[in-house]
């Protein structure tokens, strides 16, 4: 019989997949396997074929012998320690399909084995990740968040250092959690992704949150889940979306600017002052505590300040009157309606929402015309039908022209006087309304040839 130490998992046939799957976050010590400081008795042929397997360079001849190894031995002692070195080869050719055979075969072996945990979650993310069906994605994403909750839940093993357990901790756990939090996004549960990003960020070394890769990545996703948030988090979302604007490579801030941005105008109002988050966010993983972004005013103190900066409250577009009368305090939206009731107007060009003989609805603001959404209602006034036949035929005419230039989707003149208005949502009736029809040019009567000029005779 001879006596074997068995080899550590991917201490050295596993970093290369390490590599991979903690690219820019963390080099993940997974430490040594807990039969490795564990005598072993074996035969000699026994010894000889795990010994051969074991001290083979390349990955896919080390795979082939581990596995020639295993169906020899399906019994072994050291069949977990080798389970884990067949996963790190299979990882290192790579083989995926293979390395999560190697993992599954693992776990029924040792269900609470981390580095089989890892690698379930990498390949299992990675492989939906690519999937362009959408049920079929994140049920893949699922699938590699339920391991990565296994691999949080699983005990140190007995035989393995406080020390070394904590290294693997710091170099799986940013994975798992980074796992769990892209299945929550992927299905718009912003909390459970906001929870595990920040856990994340928790564990990774400072230096992998400024650099380009996986983590930075997740800084982005952070920020979206905080835009996704109800109601959205934009502080949040500016501050982590900055993070990224800040470390970003040069070709790439473009990409992301535009969320920092929006979530910082949406906030704040406007792009003043968007330079400072961008100090603080380079200089902070998270927001100090001395980190506050001035919020927008609220509508009413928009309006307030329009009323006591407008000499003439009349001269104000309808857009603008629209708004004061729907935000602004009672007294405000007052002030801006006595300048307009009872009075008359003519509006061109306005969009029909809504159509009848009685009833006209129309769009006239920007924001309403954009959205084709009705902010004005005309009661009409009734056409005179006329007493005598000429009269009824004129008026009948007069009927079907405005029939056609308030059919839905046209655009028409129309008057009107101020009568009323409900502010949520903006309606402002009007009565006495009227179609104003243009004016058919006069057709022009065909002119007189010119007389042909003829030369006088030669004498």
């Amino acid at each position: 019989m001879k006596k074997v130490v068995v080899a550590s998992l991917l201490a050295v046939a596993g970093m290369a997949c390490v590599a991979r799957v903690t690219e820019a976050q963390t080099q993940v010590n997974l430490g040594s396997n807990a039969q490795a400081n564990q005598g072993v008795q074996m035969s000699p042929a026994e010894y000889n074929a795990y010994n051969s397997a074991i001290t083979q360079t390349d990955p896919k001849a080390k795979a082939a012998a581990l596995e020639a190894y295993l169906t020899a031995y399906p019994q072994s002692a050291v069949k977990g320690a080798t389970l884990e070195q067949l996963m790190g080869a299979y990882s290192q050719i790579p083989d995926a399909a293979k390395t999560l055979d190697a993992a599954d075969r693992l776990l029924q072996v040792d269900p609470n084995n981390i580095r089989a945990y890892l690698l379930e979650v990498y390949f299992r993310r990675t492989a939906a990740e690519q999937t362009t069906d959408a049920t079929a994605k994140q049920a893949g994403l699922d699938k590699a968040a339920e391991y990565a909750q296994k691999g949080l839940t699983a005990p140190k093993p007995a035989e393995m250092s406080a020390d070394d357990y904590e290294k693997l901790k710091n170099g799986a756990y940013p994975v798992f959690y980074s796992a769990i939090a892209i299945a929550a996004l992927n299905k718009k549960d912003a909390a459970a992704a906001v929870e595990n990003y920040k856990k994340e960020l928790a564990m990774v070394p400072p230096a992998a949150t400024q650099t380009p890769g996986l983590v930075l990545q997740d800084i982005y996703y952070l920020a979206i889940a905080y835009l996704q948030s109800t109601p959205p988090d934009l502080s949040n979302c500016a501050f982590y979306a900055a993070r990224v604007v800040a470390y970003a490579p040069d070709n790439l801030k473009a990409q992301y600017e535009p969320t920092a941005k929006y979530c910082y105008k949406k906030y704040h109002g406007a792009e003043d002052g968007y330079d400072t988050v961008l100090v603080a966010a380079k200089a902070n993983l998270n927001p100090p505590a001395d980190f506050k972004i001035k919020p927008a005013p609220s509508p009413a103190d928009i309006v307030a300040n329009v009323i006591a900066t407008t000499p003439d409250l009349s001269t104000l577009a309808v857009s603008d009157k629209e708004f004061i009368l729907a935000n602004g305090k009672p007294e405000d939206a007052a002030k801006v309606w006595d300048t307009i009731k009872g009075k008359s107007n003519q509006f061109p060009d306005v969009l029909v929402i809504e159509s009848s003989p009685t009833v006209l609805k129309v769009a006239i603001s920007d924001d309403a015309v954009q959205s084709k959404t009705a902010d004005f209602t005309f009661n009409m006034t009734p056409l005179d039908e006329g007493k005598t036949a000429a009269q009824q035929a004129a008026a009948k005419k007069l009927a079907a022209d405005v029939a056609a230039a308030t059919a839905v989707g046209q655009k028409v003149s129309v008057s009107g006087t101020y009568a009323s208005y409900t502010p949520s949502p903006i309606m402002i009736t009007m009565s006495d309304g009227a179609v104003v029809l243009a004016k058919k040019a006069p057709a022009k009567t065909a002119a007189k040839p010119t007389p042909a000029h003829k030369p006088a005779p030669h004498k």
